[in-house]
């Protein structure tokens, strides 16, 4: 029987078929929550269940602690209702007019940009166009009916290719990239998805965090914010474990000399022999060493979920960030 879900403070109602989730239901009507990586581990969907009952699902504790759930608190991503629901949580009205297309495309380009990092340039049909947000995200479509969700790299207004990165660790779909994929190989995606993206409407310094892979929707939102002349300050920590990590590395230098983006490359492994003489450790401390006090900050963080928690449990508890100023992408890899 569907359950009826009142949004607040919109007032918007919408009904969830048996088996979906809150957000399922949402963006099957039409009404975009904020949502990252769709398996509970970012946060992104985090809202609180003001009256009714529902199934907490596989959220997981690290983004949905025990004392939230005391407090009525969801990740709308797993929360299936019980009940009629009354729940309380922002509305995304950017996304609210782009449509989200099931489109075919093709391999243009594969380049190895690190050693285990792929890119890939892909190609629309001559009579189709992607319209998204700097900062989101497709699902690629696999034959076996499974998915694998990969950011857009490139800006918004760059999209005849669209680009993608993607680390080798092992999963059915990178191991098929990295052996098999081949230039004119057909793909099926669905997209654009997320509600990771810059949000214009402020003037606060924004801080971008990207581990890993997690540097391709940074990507796209700083190009996006050089191509649009956005002049509110954005400072790049970029989090890896060895020098050859830093795939692409000399565009994000380029981005700090021509266009006075702060950039500050992380190690946290760095052998003897890379002589690295950059900051060392973790990615998240060195932002907090440099910028105690986040208070009039909005971060932007997108990278594995160990470093989304630890950038959300510091920024929000020791450097006054507030909860509403994190935005987060969590990468979650096919195999852990």
């Amino acid at each position: 029987m569907p359950s009826q879900i009142t949004l607040r403070p919109s007032g918007h109602v919408f009904h969830a078929q048996d088996g979906e989730t809150v957000l399922e239901a949402a963006l099957r009507e039409g009404y975009r929550l904020p949502y990252g990586c769709r398996n509970g581990t970012c946060g992104s969907c985090k809202g609180k269940v003001a009256a009714g009952v529902v199934d907490h699902g596989k959220s997981q504790d690290t983004a949905l602690n025990a004392s939230e759930r005391a407090a009525g608190m969801a990740l709308f991503c797993q929360a299936q209702p019980r009940s009629d629901l009354i729940i309380e949580c922002r509305e995304i009205g950017a996304v609210k007019d782009i449509p989200v297309k099931t489109l075919p495309c093709r391999v243009q380009s594969l380049e190895l940009v690190a050693p285990d990092v792929m890119r890939i340039r892909l190609r629309l049909p001559a009579s189709e166009r992607l319209q998204f947000l700097a900062g989101q995200y497709i699902d690629i479509l696999l034959r076996n009916g499974t998915r694998r969700s990969l950011s857009l790299a490139n800006p918004p207004h760059d999209d005849g290719l669209l680009e993608l990165h993607l680390r080798n660790y092992g999963g059915p779909f990178s191991t098929h990239v990295f052996t098999q994929m081949k230039e004119k190989d057909i793909l099926r995606f669905e997209g654009p998805l997320g509600t990771f993206y810059l949000r214009e409407d402020s003037i606060k310094p924004a801080v971008l965090i990207a581990g890993g892979t997690g540097f391709a929707p940074i990507k796209s939102i700083i190009e996006h914010a050089i191509h649009h002349k956005i002049k509110r300050p954005l400072l790049l920590y970029r989090g890896a474990r060895h020098t050859a990590d830093l795939y692409l590395n000399e565009l994000t230098e380029a981005w700090q000399r021509d266009h006075g983006i702060t950039y500050v490359p992380v190690l946290s492994d760095a052998t003897a022999e890379e002589a690295w003489s950059g900051r060392s450790g973790l990615v998240h401390e060195a932002v907090i060493a440099d910028l105690p006090d986040l208070s009039g900050h909005e971060v932007y963080a997108c990278g594995a979920p160990a470093m989304i928690d630890a950038a959300r449990r510091d920024f929000i508890g020791h450097c006054s960030l507030p909860e509403a100023a994190f935005y987060a992408d969590a990468f979650t890899p096919a195999i852990p």
